[in-house]
């Protein structure tokens, strides 16, 4: 499978999943532009490791994904945009009615509006060239709910539904438009908050995993970035030209459920 001469641009892609998919992308043979709301020596670093590892070009591109001016910005920088894959995302948990009001503002600027700036900005590229692949990285929460988690769930809910919508207004060009909805990630992120869940639980490694992280992962494992990555390459395969408007859980059998 190879994306050979096509350019990727994926959204909070310096680290987790985003970067899983960003190094997958460029392992099938795709120029990707990576991005953060970081300017950072490591950040432009990073660019050029991925670049030298799989021979392809290899940018990284600041930009603020709460702000949409620098959403579509992000995308006028990279100088061509095949497929876009919207992954960048915030996450936080209280109760409805004790939800802080800005916390609700940036999710769902960062996880919901800034996949409408780059989508709207992406698509005339897309036409340009003749083809485009669009991959919104949803969630098993934009499909189902959890308590304490509002703001979240409206977000991926919301990008499920753009999916849709951006599938049906493309769905006679050779453009497609799905999302992926993850369960559990092991992200370095995810990692690092097990050993503080081991002592609140006072559980082993594996407990704390199976029953309280995975508690509604029926697999009780982790997906991984690089399957991640390797669903996100699959879509815009050729393999993949009539899956449009859906979205591919990667879950464990969550949503079975």
């Amino acid at each position: 499978m190879t994306l050979q001469g096509k350019t990727a641009v994926i959204t909070g892609s310096n680290s987790g999943i985003g970067l899983g998919i960003a190094r997958e992308m460029a392992r099938a043979g795709a120029n990707v532009v990576l991005n953060s709301f970081t300017d950072r020596d490591e950040d432009h670093a990073l660019a050029k490791e991925i670049g030298t590892e799989f021979g392809v070009t290899a940018l990284y591109v600041q930009a603020d994904m709460s702000k949409g001016d620098q959403c579509r910005a992000l995308i006028e920088k990279a100088e061509g945009c095949d497929i876009l894959i919207n992954n960048a995302g915030i996450q936080h948990v209280a109760p409805i009615d004790e939800f802080p009001t800005d916390k609700w503002d940036a999710i769902i600027a960062i996880n919901m509006n800034s996949t409408f700036h780059t989508m709207a900005a992406a698509l005339p590229h897309m036409r340009q060239r003749g083809w485009g692949r669009i991959v919104n990285i949803a969630s098993a929460h934009g499909l189902t709910a959890s308590p304490y988690k509002s703001a979240y769930i409206a977000a991926k809910h919301g990008v499920v539904g753009m999916t849709k919508t951006v599938a049906l207004e493309t769905a006679e060009e050779p453009i497609t438009c799905n999302a992926i909805c993850p369960g559990y990630v092991l992200t370095p992120l995810v990692e690092a908050q097990i050993p503080d869940t081991m002592k609140e639980y006072d559980m082993s490694r594996e407990d704390v995993i199976k029953n309280v992280m995975l508690k509604r992962q029926p697999s009780k494992e982790f997906a991984t970035v690089e399957q991640m990555g390797g669903t996100a390459v699959f879509l815009c395969s050729d393999a993949a030209a009539q899956i449009t408007g859906t979205t591919i859980s990667v879950d464990g059998g969550w949503t079975a459920l």
